[in-house]
């Protein structure tokens, strides 16, 4: 199957519906001459009723993160943007909830199967980072910080969210260490 009809097919899936609070709306951007996959947990609120992935401050922080614009973030030919749940869930006591658990075994290897040339893929959150990191660490101060030793061509990050920001300012090193890193891997895998 190309990955034109597996997008339509995503697009149209509505296998979690009876547990969402809204309509189905799966967002995601591939395309098979991406060279970075950002891999997070779900679409948020905003991104639901936008259509569009990471639009929000959260997205506006990661852009900056990688040192990208818009343009660049959103065309599918450069970065794949494919979730661990394609929907928004919902909001709980502390923010969005968790992934749906029936999108990830229904879509994510044959999605991934057709992205042939990643040379670099950013894991957002614990649920992805669940799936794509063998070796996680038990803190996510020590998954994000296993950086320095870890494959190059895979870095975990924390979710950019502004409730993130006690996070950031205990680990000063993210910003000051991993995000040059992160800018260099990133216009490399570009390149």
């Amino acid at each position: 199957m190309s990955l034109r009809r597996l997008l339509a097919e995503v697009r149209a899936c509505e296998i979690c519906a009876a547990g969402l609070p809204v309509e189905p709306n799966p967002i995601l951007q591939a395309d098979a001459r991406a060279r970075i996959l950002v891999a997070g947990q779900a679409p948020g609120r905003r991104a639901h009723e936008a259509g569009v992935p990471f639009r929000d401050p959260s997205g506006d922080r990661l852009r900056t993160w990688m040192g990208i614009d818009d343009e660049v973030f959103y065309d599918a030919r450069s970065i794949a943007i494919i979730p661990m749940g394609f929907c928004y869930p919902g909001t709980g006591r502390s923010g969005d909830l968790p992934p749906r658990a029936e999108c990830a075994p229904a879509w994510r290897e044959k999605l991934l199967a057709k992205l042939p040339d990643l040379r670099l893929t950013l894991v957002i959150g614990a649920y992805a980072q669940a799936y794509h990191l063998e070796d996680r660490a038990p803190t996510l101060a020590e998954t994000v910080g296993s950086w320095r030793e870890g494959d190059p061509k895979v870095m975990a990050l924390p979710h950019p969210s502004p409730r993130n920001q006690g996070w950031f300012k205990r680990h000063p090193w993210f910003e000051d260490e991993l995000l040059p890193v992160l800018r260099r891997r990133v216009k490399r895998a570009l390149a």
